[in-house]
């Protein structure tokens, strides 16, 4: 069976200082770019049967540089919406409010069209892409690859596992990294993880 090959996107300067992003549409820095780059052995040569990428440019530039062809942004893909967390980091939001844990807690609302998601609703938009990679993999006509962000993939990787939501805890995701879901016996399991050249 084919596989479903999860890209995080390069750095961006809020990936690199620890800064909660998911709307804010920042561009990767020269270090991301270059991790785009180097990913490219990873992921060409390879036949797609669907390509999809978050429709942030972060995305989008990685899936670019790294050379996968035919991509389609698809909003399903979009990051975690932090809500009220956008633009702050863990350590700050922990001087208010010790103890927070994003993955048992979720985010207060921010600003206008920006509710914030509980890990039950990224749960739920990851199960709907699941939905469509599942139907493009079942036709064995090549892999999967999806670009995206690291909060997000990490639920996905949880739902394609069985797993709750929450438990996207579990998989650290590095910038710049391919990761490979595949199955054994019928069953979905993890090939390799933040993988680079």
């Amino acid at each position: 069976m084919a596989d479903l090959l999860l890209v995080r996107h390069g750095e961006t300067e809020w990936s690199r200082s620890g800064q909660h992003t998911s709307w804010t549409d920042l561009p990767l820095t020269g270090h991301g770019e270059e991790q785009a780059k180097s990913l490219a052995p990873l992921l060409t040569g390879r036949t797609y049967a669907l390509a999809l990428s978050s429709p942030l440019s972060r995305a989008l530039r990685t899936a670019e540089l790294a050379g996968v062809t035919g991509v389609v942004p698809d909003a399903g893909l979009h990051e975690w919406d932090y809500g009220g967390y956008e633009g702050v980091t863990t350590a700050d939001i922990h001087r208010t409010r010790p103890g927070w844990d994003l993955w048992t807690d979720g985010v207060p609302p921010g600003p206008a069209g920006h509710p914030g998601e509980s890990p039950q609703q990224i749960g739920a938009r990851a199960d709907r892409v699941l939905a469509r990679v599942g139907a493009a993999l079942a036709e064995d006509a090549g892999d999967v690859v999806l670009v995206a962000h690291a909060h997000f993939l990490r639920v996905l990787t949880a739902r394609r596992l069985g797993l709750p939501p929450a438990e996207g805890r579990l998989f650290q995701l590095a910038t710049g990294t391919v990761s490979r879901l595949s199955t054994e016996h019928g069953r979905p399991v993890i090939t390799e993880w933040n993988r680079r050249p």
